[in-house]
């Protein structure tokens, strides 16, 4: 809780809004820049606020609770892109200079509140967020409080540390506590601004580099209820589990333990320290489970009864992948799978070849595998056009209410199986686009849908069972020891069985 705020105090602040928020996936054969609108959505003053109010997400968190302290909000520049390959640096260097000229153009303001992500990653830098939060800094000055949102899967750094008052990270995935982390973000600033809290944080970071995890079960529930546990502590602001995003070679990748506490760095050290141990002492219980996609394809035909969701975690757009890879179609389909559903793949020729051909029409078509031809290959079928749409909808489990645009898609028929495909790169969060499709799920055997975890909010309760198929040729596979690591960190975990901590 934050101290009380002197009457009339929290309706003279002017607070800025805005950020730069990208998971970078270095491993991903192109790099992103600005010319494609797929990888990067630009949002400029009042158009943040139109987007975002009233939705299920950090920033959206962030606007209820500055209208609640009756706080002056100033949008800036919102820069945010679908997880993709390492930001090309003439993009990075826009989307910087946007960013800061916007901020400098509003100054003075009491203080800044910034949606950013922790995996940004560009030609030039492997800490995007610290050396964006070291330019505002630079910007502000030193007695403005500047406050940040991080994604779970954040690489966090000491120089993210540096330079901000306070930055939460959401503790769920999937994250379904944006909206919440958001609002607690802004409802610190008052305190902040006054002085009444003068926040120090400590990093600690360990050797283990994490397969993508949800926090609903298992491990990683228990380390957050470690976190949470110690926030129920005297003097202490947050502590969070940061799983770091391990689909990027880098220097600064991995999982930390980031505790904040009121003016007592070697209290924040401790308490990191404590649930880093813990930690440390479970990593062999993250070790992942996924299973092939034909062995997943028998396992949910050995359940008796539907809906059974298999989650393609390998190739997970929300990790930066294409999502276009068909192996777990093709399994599918060998299988003699019927009354099902795949959400969705990624294939804008073939969305317009169905658009083309018009609902009712049969097509011949090179379904997905366009992006890399070294790993993946197009699988040829003769589909029924049952369905078209625009591809535009509002999510509802997941960030609800938050606007999605996948392009043109269309609904194919595939022997037994209705294909989504769209036209834009997303990963599949909830039963929103299946029922814009005119799909119920719940009537269907098996519904496959690309997706590490994310989509777990919208299908948790409506699935028999989920059953995650894995290849390990996919970008954001679970078996990350496999990935090739040429700048580093070295002596991590898994990659390397005697990486050693808190010796």
């Amino acid at each position: 809780m934050s101290p009380a705020v002197e009457p009339g105090f929290s309706e003279t602040l002017r607070v800025a809004i805005g950020g730069i928020s990208h998971e970078s996936n270095t491993y991903a054969v192109e790099a992103s820049g600005l010319t494609d609108a797929s990888w990067f959505d630009l949002h400029r003053d009042d158009e943040i606020l139109d987007r975002y109010r009233d939705t299920a997400t950090y920033i959206g968190g962030m606007v209820d609770a500055f209208d609640d302290l009756g706080a002056t909000i100033v949008p800036t520049f919102f820069a945010i892109g679908e997880p993709s390959g390492t930001i090309r640096a003439d993009a990075h260097a826009q989307l910087r200079d946007e960013m800061l000229s916007s901020l400098r153009s509003v100054l003075p303001v009491d203080a800044v509140a910034l949606e950013l992500h922790g995996a940004g990653v560009t030609e030039t830098t492997d800490d995007l967020e610290g050396q964006l939060l070291a330019d505002v800094r630079a910007l502000v000055g030193s007695t403005v409080p500047i406050v940040a949102t991080l994604d779970l899967h954040a690489n966090v750094t000491r120089v993210m540390a540096e330079q901000v008052d306070v930055m939460l990270g959401v503790h769920l995935n999937p994250h379904t506590d944006m909206h919440h982390r958001g609002a607690e973000a802004a409802r610190l600033v008052p305190a902040l601004v006054t002085g009444a809290r003068k926040p120090v944080t400590h990093v600690e970071a360990l050797p283990m580099l994490l397969p993508l995890t949800t926090t609903d079960v298992g491990p990683a529930a228990d380390v957050n209820a470690r976190c949470a546990e110690i926030e129920e502590r005297a003097g202490v602001i947050d502590c969070t589990f940061f799983h770091g995003f391990p689909y990027a070679d880098g220097h600064n990748v991995g999982a930390r333990i980031v505790c904040t506490t009121d003016a007592d760095i070697d209290r924040a050290s401790a308490y990191a320290r404590e649930v880093a141990g813990y930690l440390w002492r479970r990593r062999e219980d993250f070790r992942p489970t996924g299973l092939s996609p034909a062995a997943a394809v028998t396992a949910a035909l050995d359940v008796p009864a539907g809906p059974v969701v298999i989650n393609d975690t390998s190739d997970n757009p929300g990790g930066g992948t294409m999502g276009d890879d068909t192996q777990l179609l093709r399994a599918m389909l060998s299988a003699g799978v019927d009354r099902s559903c795949f959400g969705f793949i990624c294939d804008a020729e073939s969305a317009e070849a169905a658009h083309a051909a018009g609902v009712g029409a049969w097509v011949d078509i090179e379904l997905g595998g366009k992006s890399d031809r070294r790993t993946r290959a197009p699988l040829s079928v003769r589909a029924y056009v049952k369905g078209l749409t625009d591809g535009r909808f509002r999510l509802s489990s997941y960030a609800p209410g938050l606007h999605v645009d996948l392009g043109r898609t269309a609904r194919l028929q595939v022997d037994g199986i209705d294909v989504i495909v769209v036209s834009r790169v997303q990963q599949t969060f909830d039963p929103e686009v299946f029922l814009l499709h005119g799909i119920d799920v719940t009537r269907c055997r098996i519904v496959a849908l690309k997706s590490s975890h994310h989509f777990r909010a919208g299908f948790r309760q409506l699935a028999s069972a989920i059953i995650t198929a894995d290849t390990e040729s996919g970008l954001t596979t679970q078996r990350i020891e496999g990935l090739r690591r040429d700048v580093g960190p070295s002596g991590v975990w898994p990659v390397d069985i005697a990486a050693r901590y808190g010796d």
